[in-house]
């Protein structure tokens, strides 16, 4: 598999919130190179089937989950021919002004983020972040035409090519969480070639940069026994400490605290150790934010586990990750689900101590 070709389809594909469609076309594609079926769910999450050689039916089951949305913007109001705009998801209003988006109206226009020049601010804003409601994009069409093509309510993307940095670094919009998608790929890609005896879900949720809402559903919805959550985490880079972030380019974190099941945590560290495989465990001591926050407390509970890809510059145009990492994510994903036997639910269970036992 070429990764860096897969992860520049991906992350130039658009899929803002709510409106995946083209990038959940692209994910159901490759999903489908590897899978026994696939599927698109009514929230819109892409659901792929590899099924387990195991005898037993119904088979046990595992869901790995990657979000498939990105941040982006939505037409607020229209003055004069300039749209203004806020944001769906959280994009850090520090890096907009200047950017190229591409908004979708009728059609694709490209456009530009500008704002009032700094030689006629007052000096008391001209030290500050602009907002949000000061910034506006310019398509550089005349009034009448822009309100012919574009509506309150159209979206717009960044525009943005994925650059190819030295070493093993990429750059580009939308890794959050294309990244992860990329990982279940290689993961499916793998898995072809090996046994596992569980059926395998990997799902491409939608909505998570607005409340954790495709792993909400499709949690529910396949019930499967074990669930493993990828999104990325913060990369090492001037101003933030070691304990804030991991390291770039030295292997997925292993994540560990109340959102995540210590025995799952244990076992991924096991085969991580069995590949030889570079890695990194990640304290949580609180909510991840994550797929794996609402993926634990569907129905009555679901085992669950979360694996980081470390990345820089995170909700803006030039987030950058490891290709390397990536597909070391999908190598620890295919080989902790070839592990998977008929006893390891047992592994699991919480067993209550009996009165009188020592």
């Amino acid at each position: 598999m070429d990764i860096v070709s897969l992860l520049k389809t991906l992350s130039e594909t658009p899929g803002i919130s709510g409106y995946e469609d083209q990038v959940r076309q692209v994910i159901g594609e490759v999903f489908a190179r590897y899978a026994d079926e696939v599927r698109t769910d009514a929230l819109g999450n892409v659901i792929a089937l590899k099924r387990g050689t195991g005898k037993a039916e119904p088979r046990r089951s595992i869901m790995l989950a990657g979000h498939t949305d990105e941040i982006g913007l939505i037409i607020t109001r229209i003055e004069q021919g300039f749209l203004h705009f806020t944001e769906v998801g959280g994009f850090d209003p520090r890096v907009l002004l200047g950017q190229e988006v591409v908004v979708h109206g009728r059609r694709d226009l490209p456009g530009i983020i500008g704002s009032r020049p700094p030689h006629v601010l007052p000096p008391a804003e001209r030290e500050k972040t602009i907002p949000l409601d000061k910034l506006f994009i310019d398509v550089g069409l005349p009034a009448d035409e822009v309100e012919e093509l574009v509506h309150v309510g159209d979206l717009a993307t960044v525009r943005r090519e994925l650059t190819q940095l030295k070493g093993d670094f990429i750059a580009s919009k939308a890794f959050d969480d294309r990244a992860a998608v990329a990982a279940m790929a290689v993961c499916l890609e793998q898995l072809a070639g090996m046994q596992h005896a569980w059926d395998v879900y990997a799902v491409g949720t939608s909505q998570e940069e607005v409340g954790l809402r495709g792993a909400i559903t499709s949690a529910f919805g396949l019930a499967p026994d074990l669930a493993i959550a990828i999104d990325v985490t913060f990369g090492n880079q001037p101003g933030l400490s070691a304990a804030e972030t991991v390291e770039m380019n030295k292997g997925p974190a292993i994540v560990y605290g109340p959102n995540i099941h210590p025995a799952l945590h244990d076992t991924l560290v096991e085969t991580a150790k069995a590949l030889e495989l570079p890695y990194q465990v990640e304290p949580a001591p609180g909510r991840t934010g994550t797929d794996a926050w609402a993926i634990q407390v569907t129905r009555s509970g679901i085992p669950t586990a979360l694996i980081g890809i470390p990345l820089r510059y995170m909700h803006t145009s030039v987030e950058m990750v490891s290709v390397k990492d990536v597909e070391r994510v999908g190598r620890l994903l295919a080989a902790f689900i070839a592990r998977l036997d008929a006893g390891f639910m047992d592994r699991l269970t919480w067993k209550p101590a009996i009165s009188g036992e020592k």
